[in-house]
């Protein structure tokens, strides 16, 4: 029995990595698609920070909508944050900022040799604001996280780590020539990636 289920989440990964992006006229799927295929991305806040006050200011973050494969995530981007960051303290003084993530940090770009500035290597743009997730969310959070980044549960106790998540108002995809699609909340939550 236990062979049989590590040979079905084996073919399961095995057609995740082989099955093709959704086509351009899907952008909410695309949407979806690219932060499931996505461990991290570039988080820009309003810097708070003395010298750069109000300034935008991008810093990389691990990421996870869910466990890795075939089952598509929530669509929900979780962070593990603590305020001894620099972003998270931009966060507290005002919590909206934008998520950029792209499949420029998957095989896909490099194996089609798309330049991550290439439109065919698609990449999405979140704008919507960083919140704490509630007790009852945590350990969807905590499982999304850590099945993507195991290093996460190792980190220091003493830094006071927290779950939060991206709460999305509105989406921008880049993923073929034309310009920007126009994606919203509510169109990216009801579709399956």
């Amino acid at each position: 029995m236990v062979r049989l289920l590590l040979l079905c989440a084996a073919s399961g990964l095995l057609l995740a990595a082989v099955a093709s992006i959704p086509p351009p006229e899907e952008a909410a799927r695309m949407a979806r698609y690219v932060l499931h295929s996505c461990d991290w991305g570039a988080l820009a806040t309003l810097s708070a920070q003395e010298g750069l006050r109000g300034r935008p200011f991008a810093n990389i973050f691990s990421l996870s909508d869910g466990p890795p494969g075939p089952c598509g995530g929530s669509g929900v981007p979780y962070l593990y944050l603590t305020d001894m960051e620099i972003s998270v303290q931009d966060l507290e003084v005002n919590s909206n900022a934008s998520l950029t993530v792209s499949l420029a940090q998957t095989p896909y770009c490099r194996k089609h040799r798309y330049d991550p500035q290439n439109p065919l290597c698609a990449h999405i743009i979140f704008v919507g604001s960083i919140v704490k997730v509630n007790d009852s969310e945590a350990g969807l959070a905590k499982k999304a996280l850590f099945s993507r980044h195991p290093e996460m549960e190792s980190w220091p106790k003493d830094h006071n780590w927290f779950f939060a998540k991206f709460n999305i108002t509105n989406i921008w995809v880049l993923d073929y020539f034309g310009g920007l699609k126009i994606v919203t909340p509510e169109e990216y939550y009801s579709v399956k990636p």
